[in-house]
C-alpha cells in the first residue's frame, strides 16, 4: 500500500531529514491507490489499478536550492536523495524570491477523507458502466464514459520544525451518450469525495435523456440571448476569474484585478450584488486539505462580498514585499446561490436558451477577462417556461464579470470540479456565430 499514516510518514520524512546538511531542508511526501474503469462504444474497453508513492527533497543553502525525487524509502534511498537535491542546490544561481521554509504551524482537521470511497472495488467500479452501457443500449445511445477513484495522502517536513499531513478520497466521472444517429449527443461530471454521494443511474439518465433531446437541432440566429448556464457550462468561465484573484498580477498590472493607474480593485464593486464568492477547507460538501504547499494554514476567507472585491491572494514572498500579511491562494471557491432548481429556471424564462456545457475556452483579452469558446452537448431554445427545440452549438465571447453584472437570477448549489457553483440565468449572453460539430 502506498498509503501511509501520518506516524509511519512522519518516521520516513525525519529520517530522511536526519541526513540533512543544508542550511534549509523541505521533504514532501505523497502516496495514491486509484483505480477507474473506461467504456466506449457500449463496452468496457479498459480498467485498471495505480499504487504511487514520492518523496521530494529540497535543500537550500542561502538562497541556492534544488530538489530531487524518489520512489523508495528504505534508509539508503533516502539518504542518496538527500544528497542529490543538496549537490543540485550548490549548482543552481541564487533565487532572489527565496523564502526561508515556515516554522510549525497549526492546523484544522481537515474532512476529505471517506473509507466508503477508499473502499471502493472492481466490481463497484463494473456496475458504475453497466449503468451507462444497459440504459444506453436500450434507447439508441451510445455511451462513453470514465469512473476513477482514489484515496491518497500528502504530508511535509521541514527543518524549522513544520509538520503537515492530510490523507483524502476522490471520485470522478464523466459520460458522454450519443444518438446513434449521430445528432443527438449528452454529458455529465459528477465529482465527490464521499462515493455514497454518488449515483451513477442518475448521472447517465440526465445524459441519456439530453442526448435524445437535443437530436436533429436547428439552427439559430447568434446574438444576445438570455441564457441559462448549468454549473458545467459556467465554471469555465467562473474558474478563470477565481485565478484572477491574485495580488501581485494585479499590483503589476497584468491581470482584471489592476486598478487604472496602479493598484488594485479590492474594495470596488465589480458585479452584481448578488454575488458572494468565497472558500472554506472545512465546508462538507466540497472540502480541501487545510495547509498549502509552503505550509501555510488554510482558513474560510470571502473573495467577493455582495459584489465588491474583499480580498486577493498573496505569497509569502509578495506579501513581505508589500508588508502584508501573506492570504493563501483558495483551496475551493464557493459561490452562493438560491432556491431555484433548473426546472424553475426554465419555467420563469419566457424566451432564452438552456446551455449544458461550455468548452475548448480560450482568453482574448486578460484585461477584461474575456473568453471565447464553444457550447456542447445539448443546447436547447426554451419558449414560455418551456424547452420547444434543440438548436445548434454555438461559439460564444462573453466574461465572467460582464455575465455577472446581468444576472437575473442565481439557482440552486452544484458540485462541480471541486467547486460549489449555482446555476445561472443570465440576459444578453454573447453568441457570435453557429457550430455545426453536435
Amino acid at each position: 500500500m502506498a498509503i501511509y499514516t501520518k506516524e509511519e510518514a512522519r518516521r520516513v520524512m525525519e529520517k530522511a531529514l536526519s541526513f540533512s546538511t543544508a542550511d534549509t531542508c523541505v521533504i514532501t511526501m505523497n502516496g495514491s491507490e486509484s483505480g477507474n474503469i473506461r467504456y466506449a462504444r457500449n463496452t468496457v474497453s479498459t480498467a485498471g489499478h495505480r499504487s504511487n508513492q514520492t518523496l521530494a527533497v529540497q535543500s537550500s543553502f542561502g538562497k541556492k536550492s534544488g530538489t530531487a525525487t524518489i520512489d523508495e524509502f528504505d534508509e539508503a534511498s533516502l539518504a542518496k536523495v538527500v544528497k542529490r537535491a543538496e549537490e543540485l542546490a550548490k549548482l543552481s544561481p541564487e533565487n532572489p524570491e527565496f523564502m526561508e521554509p515556515l516554522g510549525p504551524q497549526t492546523y484544522d482537521e481537515a474532512k476529505t477523507y471517506n473509507e466508503s470511497t477508499a473502499s471502493i472495488t472492481p466490481e463497484y467500479r463494473a456496475e458504475v458502466a453497466n449503468s451507462s452501457i444497459e440504459p444506453a443500449s436500450r434507447q439508441e445511445v451510445t455511451a462513453a464514459g470514465f469512473l476513477n477513484d482514489s484515496a491518497g495522502f500528502n504530508a511535509m517536513l521541514n527543518s524549522k520544525g513544520l509538520f503537515a499531513y492530510n490523507k483524502s478520497t476522490d471520485v470522478s466521472f464523466t459520460v458522454t451518450m450519443r444518438t446513434n444517429d449521430g445528432t443527438g449527443s449528452g454529458w455529465v461530471t459528477r465529482d465527490i469525495n464521499d462515493v455514497n454521494k454518488f449515483d451513477a443511474v442518475e448521472a447517465s439518465t440526465v445524459a441519456i435523456k439530453k442526448a435524445l433531446l437535443s437530436r436533429e437541432a436547428k439552427a439559430i440566429e447568434p446574438g444576445k440571448y438570455t441564457v441559462i448556464l448549468e454549473p458545467a457550462a459556467s465554471i469555465g468561465l467562473l474558474g478563470n476569474m477565481f485565478r484572477s484573484f491574485d495580488a501581485r498580477t494585479a499590483d503589476e498590472g497584468r491581470s482584471f484585478m489592476s486598478k487604472e493607474g496602479g493598484g488594485t480593485k479590492i474594495g470596488e464593486k465589480i458585479v452584481d450584488e448578488r454575488v458572494n464568492i468565497w472558500s472554506d477547507p472545512l465546508h462538507p460538501e466540497v472540502p480541501t486539505a487545510t495547509w498549502d504547499g509552503s505550509g501555510q494554514a488554510l482558513k474560510k476567507m470571502n473573495w467577493v462580498e455582495n459584489g465588491v472585491v474583499k480580498n486577493l491572494a498573496y505569497g509569502r514572498y509578495w506579501a513581505k514585499e508589500k508588508g502584508v500579511d501573506p492570504v493563501p491562494f483558495p483551496p475551493n471557491a464557493i459561490m452562493g446561490g438560491g432556491d431555484a432548481s433548473l426546472e424553475d429556471l426554465i419555467k420563469s424564462t419566457r424566451k432564452g436558451i438552456l446551455v449544458t456545457r461550455l468548452w475548448y475556452i480560450r482568453g482574448v483579452d486578460p484585461q477584461t477577462l474575456l473568453y471565447t469558446g464553444l457550447t456542447r452537448d445539448g443546447t436547447f431554445y426554451i419558449e414560455n417556461g418551456k424547452i420547444k427545440h434543440p438548436v445548434k452549438n454555438f461559439r460564444f465571447n462573453e466574461s465572467p464579470i460582464i455575465m455577472l453584472n446581468n444576472l437575473e437570477t442565481l439557482g440552486q448549489q452544484v458540485r462541480i470540479d471541486g467547486n460549489l457553483v449555482p446555476y445561472m440565468k443570465i440576459r444578453d449572453f454573447t453568441f457570435t456565430s453557429l457550430s455545426d460539430a453536435v
